[in-house]
């Protein structure tokens, strides 16, 4: 901290030292500068407005004005309109706003906005327009337009089309310095697409759908793809540290723990506007800006509204925005006090408000839209949950938006934390509650499920857990789900606590409704502590991840098609252990998009000891070491045919299989038979060079058979060779046969 000017004394100055005549302080006027005002502020330039007469114009005055008030106040006497010298509009006009933030807002939320069928508003900030024009960036003669030729571009799904035919993925490796995109061939290595050094400077991400891949950079973010990897687009957010996608791919919020800085110069995509903001929400399609904000906190940590009981500030979780399903709406959680949802592309705040909820911790939009009993028009559905306040008990809430119904509410008591889960179809809502007892020595968990497409959505109680659930996982595109718990403190330490997983499923009911959820099976004496479930459902993977004292990986199967237990037969699941593996030092665990391979890693960022990948697939035998797929194209009707004849195609992948291996096989054998060809051929010209040579010297060609002979006739001169035939007998078969 710099002193302040109390802390120097007078006598500490000498004036012979100190001449302030000559002391140059330009750089630090320059620097506190105060800006005056300049008048032109709350002015914007409105154009491509409908050209009008002298009659028609109140009428246009009137109905712009509308528009206008959308987004701050303004007046029809604070709107100028020129006109041109044959009584017609120019097109255009100037509006004065109350206030610079309104002219701000105007300028964000009004440009590219349709007036009519025919018309879309152009808005500009007047002081941008006259600093444009002294820099000389505005031709004062118009130019037309220079319409570029058409350049066809590259499929971006250009990875659905295996080259080989067998429908492999692709995935990418950060290693050292280097980033590559490889082709999966299960057992063999990985066949290499492209490799760079220095793609990024910090990390590379797919996008949702596998369109591009993202890396990140210190000037911004770059998207790549297509077969040949070149750059499709640039968002210029200085010093971006994380990104994050729409579920469409239609958008992207990028995050700087640094704010905007926008240089005198200008910025190619920011504005002076985005000054001081930390996120930016953009259009993926146009590559442009819509919005930017300032952080409420630095993202990463744990959810709670305000300051915690010690005091300190807590962090909000990372995305910081969270987007509905269909990419319509995003909305941003205010702690303690509101949820603000934004309508998109707009970014215009819905309703012009914020959804006032008092204490709101946390929410989450519906992965889906669910088909709900009894309700005709669907909309997106947003859940949330409140603390207890005062008496008043802690609240679950299910809204609809854009309506803002409310939908269900569920009061709780004893709360002391709350986790929400979705399953991926929206069908059902988990609500973790965390309760203590009145003491607050002793802590028990509770399931309250929402069954959201059932009329009313009823809530179902799953009986009362003793221990702390540590991780809760929904079964994808299923009705099943795993917990973990644990009696111990959960802290971060270096031995994992002792947990029990936990299998819950339906019971079968009659038609297609669906049964109550029970109890089908625990595991007691484990370290697991995270689940990961195959994204199309059935398989799921047990491990311990981020603990150098175990890394255990368990392989489930809840569709065994083996006999199933007594006890289970009114229930929807059979399980049954596949393979157990261990992998040193795991850090992070992901399935392929087909739900046929699980990689794990162990990453340099989290620890330097034994890094590098395994491949396994879905029944854990181990393989060798990602991206996303778009949702199958086939219909449900072509899903379950495919699972009805799945041994007849299981035949034919086990042939094409068997083919792949044998044409291996074939290729080694081969090549050892071309080695061995060369060899023998190279002595055999060998042998003959050696007799020739003999054959010039005197020499006999076999010096070996003459020096036996000569050594016979030292030892018998007088005896003659002899002929010693040996006969061996070796028994073929034997048989022993009792006659009666």
């Amino acid at each position: 901290m710099a002193p302040s000017y109390d802390t120097l004394r007078d006598e500490d100055l000498d004036e012979d030292d100190y001449d302030m005549d000559e002391v140059d302080i330009s750089d630090i006027q320059e620097k506190y500068q105060v800006q005056l005002e300049q008048g032109y502020d709350t002015f914007v330039v409105v154009d491509g407005l409908p050209e009008v007469n002298e009659e028609q114009k109140p009428k246009l005055v009137k109905f712009l004005l509308k528009k206008l008030n959308t987004v701050g106040k303004t007046r029809e006497d604070l709107i100028f309109m020129p006109m041109g010298e044959d009584g017609k509009s120019l097109r255009f006009a100037f509006v004065e706003y109350s206030s610079p933030a309104e002219a701000a807002a105007a300028v964000r939320q009004l440009d590219l906005v349709a007036l009519d069928k025919k018309h879309t508003l152009r808005v500009n900030k007047m002081t941008d327009v006259d600093r444009y024009g002294r820099e000389g960036r505005i031709d004062e003669e118009y130019t037309p337009p220079k319409i570029e030729e058409f350049q066809e571009k590259e499929h971006l799904r250009s990875f659905l089309v295996d080259p080989s035919g067998r429908g492999r993925d692709q995935l990418v490796m950060y290693r050292g310095e280097t980033v590559g995109v490889f082709w999966n061939n299960e057992k063999d290595p990985p066949e290499n697409i492209v490799d760079r050094q220095h793609w990024t400077e910090t990390f590379v991400q797919w996008s949702p759908q596998g369109t591009y891949l993202t890396s990140v950079h210190a000037q911004g973010v770059q998207f790549w793809g297509g077969p040949s990897w070149t750059r499709q687009k640039r968002f210029a957010h200085p010093f971006v540290n994380l990104v994050a996608f729409s579920p469409n791919e239609n958008y992207m919020v990028t995050w700087s723990n640094r704010p905007i800085s926008i240089p005198d110069e200008g910025h190619p995509s920011l504005s002076l506007d985005d000054d001081g903001k930390n996120y930016i929400i953009w259009d993926i399609e146009t590559a442009k800006p819509l919005r930017s904000f300032a952080s409420l906190e630095t993202p990463g940590g744990p959810a709670a509204p305000g300051a915690s009981e010690d005091g300190k500030r807590q962090k909000l979780p990372w995305p910081a925005f969270k987007w509905s399903a269909d990419d319509k709406y995003v909305a941003r959680l205010n702690p303690g006090s509101s949820i603000s949802i934004y309508e998109l592309p707009s970014m215009r705040l819905m309703d012009k408000t914020a959804v006032k909820i008092e204490g709101v911790v946390d929410f989450d939009w519906a992965p889906a839209t669910p088909a709900r009993e009894g309700i005709k028009t669907y909309e997106q559905l947003l859940c949330f949950w409140t603390p207890e306040i005062g008496s008043n008990p802690a609240k679950v809430g299910l809204m609809s938006i854009p309506s803002k119904e409310i939908v269900r509410t569920l009061n709780l008591f004893s709360v002391s934390d709350v986790r929400l889960h979705w399953q991926s179809d929206a069908a059902y809502l988990c609500v973790k509650v965390d309760r203590h007892s009145k003491s607050k020595k002793s802590q028990a968990t509770t399931l309250e499920i929402f069954r959201v497409k059932e009329k009313g959505v009823p809530v179902e109680v799953v009986d009362t857990i003793k221990d702390t659930v540590i991780n809760f996982a929904w079964e994808p595109k299923g009705d099943r789900f795993v917990i973990i718990n644990t009696t111990e403190p959960v802290a971060a330490t270096a031995v994992p606590p002792k947990t029990s997983v936990a299998f819950f499923c339906p019971e079968k009911a009659k038609g297609n409704a669906i049964g109550n959820f029970k109890h089908l099976r625990t595991l007691e004496k484990k370290n697991s502590n995270a689940i990961y479930w195959s994204p199309k459902g059935r398989f799921v993977v047990i491990a311990t991840v981020a603990n150098q004292q175990s890394s255990d990986l368990d392989f489930y199967d809840l569709d065994f098609e083996g006999e199933k237990p007594e006890s289970d037969k009114d229930l929807t699941a059979n399980l049954q252990i596949m393979n157990t593996a261990d992998h040193y030092g795991v850090t992070d665990i992901e399935w392929d998009p087909s739900g046929r391979f699980v990689a794990t890693w162990a990453s340099s960022w989290k620890h330097s000891m034994e890094n590098g990948y395994h491949l396994y697939d879905f029944k854990g035998e181990q393989l060798l070491g990602l991206e996303a797929a778009p949702p199958t194209l086939l219909s449900k009707e072509e899903q379950k045919t495919i699972r009805r004849n799945l041994r007849e195609y299981s035949r034919i992948f086990e042939v094409e299989d068997a083919e792949r291996i044998n044409s291996a096989d074939v290729a080694v054998v081969e090549e050892r038979r071309r080695l061995l060809d060369e060899w023998l051929q190279w002595r055999r010209e060998t042998e003959e060079e050696v007799a020739e040579e003999r054959e010039a010297m005197g020499l006999p060609l076999d010096p070996v058979a003459e020096l036996l002979k000569a050594k016979t006739a030292e030892i018998a001169p007088d005896q003659e060779e002899q002929v010693i035939e040996e006969i061996m007998e070796e028994v073929l078969d034997e048989s022993e046969e009792i006659v009666a």
